[in-house]
């Protein structure tokens, strides 16, 4: 038996290949499915089952591409009702897999199809738990994402998932390994570990929702408290799931276009696209497309593309690295942004030696922002999340979250300088571009954002407070 867990890091996403005898399963598989046919192929095993946990909503899976290249049907849990053929399984129906059982585990609570699969060795040894987003290393899924599927409200889905936490999991064998399918840095719980698996045992121990003497109020309570909105291409992607999408080859076919500066410019004034840049921070702050965001391919890409593009049907063209074009259409189509419709080709060298305007963002060092700080009173807009300012931030500053950059820009003046900054330097340079596509031109970045600040031991901040569990 082989089992592999596929991390994705900019999703925090756990894909998970299982081999046994020549047959395997694939369980929450990305859009991109090449990598689990050729794994396959090269291991001369045959692809038996497509297993989904339940309805994503932070990605978008490769379940019907998996299924229709592999000829493997795709296999639900409970109660779910997708728009194409599937296997709905019984709770606790069995599936074998060469020589192991996977038997499925209805866990309603983070949705009501939600579901995890218990893999038996071949002597019926219970060995590992394939979670999904019931139970994270650390936490439980979130309980207020389908609320409107299921008509009722996250309290009734907190209790459903102690109901099923108490009943289906606990029980089990504490040696038993839980595969989750996200970890720290996905929206989909609150409190996640950056550690990707885990013993049964030890999160019964440590995992404040599995506590043994845990009342199911209590639970409901710490669950639901500090639940942040969930970014707004969730349910959009939960659709695509259920009801299906455009397969990934077409959708790279028609992303894959190189424009010369010239085709670029005239598709970004005809067709309303949104011209987002991918560069690293401090490369766009130099020159960029005018009117274009920055949305760096090297941090949080899809799930920030997700949260502030609010439209997946929007029309994108590219600004990339030369050669990393396949890399961003594919990453983008992740979350289910499949209209992207080209890129520049050559990048911004081909766009500046073709003559045609730039744009640019100032850029300081925390030590110049520290001296300037020293000697007048300035208007500081720190855009990491509350529960980062609340933790520590500069005396003066104002949280402006970039999750909530349209309210956040109500309080903006245009007519004022601001001095920007997050944690490192990736989210404050995604504010001060949607800023600035959007006329405000008072803009400074501070390189390295408040780690580097605090660096300087020049500048005050608030007191270190323990940060909450909000997301």
């Amino acid at each position: 038996m082989k089992i592999e867990q596929i991390y994705t890091g900019c999703l925090a996403q756990g894909a998970y290949y299982i081999e046994s005898n020549g047959e395997a399963v694939v369980i929450d598989p990305l859009r991109e499915v090449g990598p689990y046919l050729l794994k396959a192929e090269r291991n001369n095993a045959k692809i038996k089952y497509v297993f989904e946990t339940h309805f994503h909503a932070d990605f978008v899976s490769g379940h019907l591409d998996l299924s229709k290249k592999s000829g493997a049907p795709i296999v639900y849990g409970p109660t779910a009702n997708p728009g194409f053929d599937t296997i709905i399984a019984k709770d606790g129906e069995e599936f074998k897999v060469g020589k192991v059982t996977f038997k499925v585990l209805h866990t309603p609570g983070h949705t009501m199809e939600s579901t995890c699969y218990l893999l038996k060795d071949e002597n019926g040894k219970d060995v590992a738990l394939f979670s999904g987003d019931t139970l994270f290393i650390g936490d439980v899924g979130r309980p207020d994402l389908a609320q409107k599927a299921a008509d009722m409200t996250q309290e009734e889905l907190a209790g459903t998932l102690f109901d099923s936490l108490r009943n289906k999991i606990m029980p089990l064998s504490d040696d038993i390994i839980v595969y989750p399918a996200h970890g720290a840095g996905s929206a989909c719980g609150k409190n996640m570990s950056k550690e990707t698996s885990d013993t049964l045992g030890h999160q019964k121990a440590t995992n404040y929702a599995l506590r043994a003497n845990m009342t199911r109020e209590e639970f409901i309570k710490e669950v639901t408290n500090g639940l942040m909105p969930p970014p707004a291409y969730f349910p959009l992607n939960v659709m695509l799931n259920k009801q299906g999408y455009e397969s990934l080859d077409i959708v790279m076919e028609r992303g894959m276009k190189g424009m010369s500066p010239e085709a670029f410019e005239t598709a970004a004034n005809e067709t309303g696209a949104v011209v987002l840049d991918t560069r690293e921070p401090l490369a766009f702050a130099k020159a960029f497309v005018p009117n274009s965001i920055n949305i760096g391919i090297d941090g949080q890409f899809a799930p920030w593309v997700g949260a502030l593009i609010p439209d997946i049907k929007q029309e994108i063209l590219l600004v990339c690295e030369p050669g990393r074009e396949e890399e961003v259409v594919t990453r983008l189509s992740r979350v289910g942004y499949d209209n992207t419709i080209g890129f520049l080709d050559g990048g911004m060298d081909n766009w500046k030696k073709a003559g045609k305007e730039v744009d640019s963002i100032p850029t300081i060092s925390a030590d110049q922002f520290a001296e300037i700080n020293a000697s007048k009173e300035l208007h500081i807009l720190d855009v990491r999340k509350k529960s980062e300012y609340f933790s520590e931030h500069v005396l003066n500053a104002e949280n402006t979250p970039l999750d909530f950059i349209n309210e956040s820009m109500l309080h903006i003046d245009k007519n004022k300088k601001y001095y920007i900054h997050c944690a490192g330097g990736y989210r404050s340079m995604i504010f001060a571009s949607i800023l600035k596509a959007r006329g405000y031109d008072n803009l400074v970045d501070i390189k390295g954002g408040f780690k580097a600040i605090k660096e300087t031991n020049k500048v005050k901040v608030s007191d270190y407070v323990c940060p909450s569990t909000m997301l």
